[in-house]
């Protein structure tokens, strides 16, 4: 269960932002074009210059938004070689970007959670930058082992934070279903 928002898609600027692809993730040099994207939630500012998590870079690449091009080689990168990179980092790419794309889709900013598990922090439109997150994201895949031990450490330190823990459940067919968890009963 997801918290009320109007579904609307991201609004970056309509011209495709240029981007390097380096080890740590996506580099957008153009201070403009970071502070754009910076102010929509994407990315962490750093040196004038912002690094777009792969997930992020993903995302904005499917959509037109971003052209990635590797400095190692001087060629475009593409969607698939931008997610085996991501896959080379972190073995559910493919489920961390499933529910990125999913949420931001929806009208959320999207921001890399803070370990022990927790995959994203979410927040409502209009609430970025203003306050923390109200809700924390851990995404599963349908038939992935997710110990009862790990989930009640999970929403342990969630409701520490006195934040809403959102579940995340991706099925075999990619269809993503979101449960509010609120106390686990052994």
């Amino acid at each position: 269960m997801l918290p009320n928002s109007i579904k609307k898609k991201d609004e970056v600027s309509k011209k495709a932002i240029k981007a390097l692809l380096s080890d740590e993730g996506v580099l957008v040099e153009s201070a403009e074009d970071a502070e754009s994207l910076s102010s929509k939630g994407y990315g962490t500012p750093k040196d004038g210059k912002l690094i777009l998590a792969f997930y992020e870079a993903i995302y904005l690449h499917s959509k037109g938004l971003l052209k990635i091009k590797d400095d190692k080689i001087g060629k475009p990168v593409g969607f698939q070689d931008l997610l085996e990179k991501y896959k080379n980092v972190d073995e559910n790419a493919w489920v961390k970007y499933l529910i990125y794309r999913d949420l931001r889709s929806r009208g959320y900013v999207v921001r890399d959670g803070f370990g022990l598990g927790i995959d994203f922090r979410l927040y409502e439109r209009g609430e970025y930058s203003k306050d923390s997150a109200n809700y924390l994201v851990l995404g599963i895949y349908e038939g992935m082992p997710l110990f009862t031990e790990d989930l009640a450490q999970i929403l342990n330190r969630a409701q520490n934070l006195k934040k809403t823990l959102i579940l995340a459940v991706i099925n075999r067919r990619g269809e993503i279903v979101y449960y509010s968890v609120s106390q686990l009963n052994f």
